[in-house]
């Protein structure tokens, strides 16, 4: 089933007409790519081993749990995805982005100090095309399609791409298909990807491991599992596939120079 609708979102990702734009500053949502990955170093330390904060350069992502992640850029901005009405830091995030497949990745009440709310769909029926930029951060988003009580909702889901500190972090939300030529040429170069690894609301381990094949990150960061026992068999599946390690603490600081030279699987506390 995943797979069937592949054919059909190239032909409807964007249609202009249906198309609601957000730009603050920069260019529009066709120039929104992150640029060409430099060469890769190697390890990724968990914040917890460091005795300083992030350093100029660096961002901070923190699991805050299900498919919701605290971005901190070098600059201060801080976004917050699939931003819900559980999984929330203790503080207002200046950007968040969310889905609407369940309650558990969008809220109608978001906080209203948030300076951006970011929907991965167009309540208007349409197909959402967004490209902002937010202090030191850039955003996109790749529509994907959704199953929805056995039919398809065209653009109901988007993957969310970050430009901060020299990095593109994707976050996958609840994909639903693997990904088309024009998908991945919508995504650029991706060095971080956040994959939702249920195994069955979003997509089967065995696609899922495809997409992570389509992408090529360097690192991988799992979410959207319920169990710990759900991601042990994930990390099964993916056999000798990837190096997998697992943080000790939710919280984790990355620069260019700190990437994986090839792809990792990082599981963070917290599901």
């Amino acid at each position: 089933m995943c797979r069937e609708m592949t054919g059909i979102v190239g032909a409807l990702a964007h249609l202009a007409a249906l198309a609601v734009v957000f730009v603050l500053t920069g260019g529009s949502a066709a120039q929104a790519a992150c640029t060409a990955v430099a060469g890769r170093d190697t390890g990724i330390m968990p914040a917890s081993y460091r005795a300083v904060a992030a350093a100029p350069g660096e961002v901070a992502v923190t699991f805050l749990g299900h498919a919701s992640f605290l971005i901190e850029s070098p600059g201060g901005v801080t976004v917050v995805t699939d931003y819900n009405d559980l999984n929330r830091p203790t503080f207002t995030p200046d950007v968040v982005t969310m889905n609407h497949a369940h309650s558990t990745h969008y809220t109608d009440r978001p906080d209203p100090a948030i300076k951006l709310v970011l929907r991965g769909w167009d309540p208007g029926g349409g197909i959402a095309d967004i490209d902002v930029t937010f202090g030191d951060v850039r955003i996109h988003n790749v529509p994907t399609n959704i199953r929805d009580f056995g039919r398809t909702e065209f653009g109901g889901n988007s993957i969310f791409v970050f430009d901060v500190a020299d990095l593109c972090i994707a976050h996958l939300s609840h994909l639903h298909h693997t990904l088309t030529e024009q998908h991945l040429a919508e995504l650029g170069p991706i060095d971080v990807l956040m994959a939702p690894v249920d195994g069955t609301w979003t997509l089967s381990h065995d696609d899922m491991i495809e997409v992570i094949e389509q992408i090529r990150p360097a690192l991988v960061l799992p979410m959207h599992y319920f169990t710990d026992r759900v991601v042990d068999t994930f990390i099964a599946k993916l056999g000798d596939r990837y190096r997998v390690r697992r943080s000790e603490t939710a919280r984790i600081e990355l620069s260019r120079t700190n990437l994986p030279r090839r792809t990792e699987v990082l599981v963070m506390p917290g599901h």
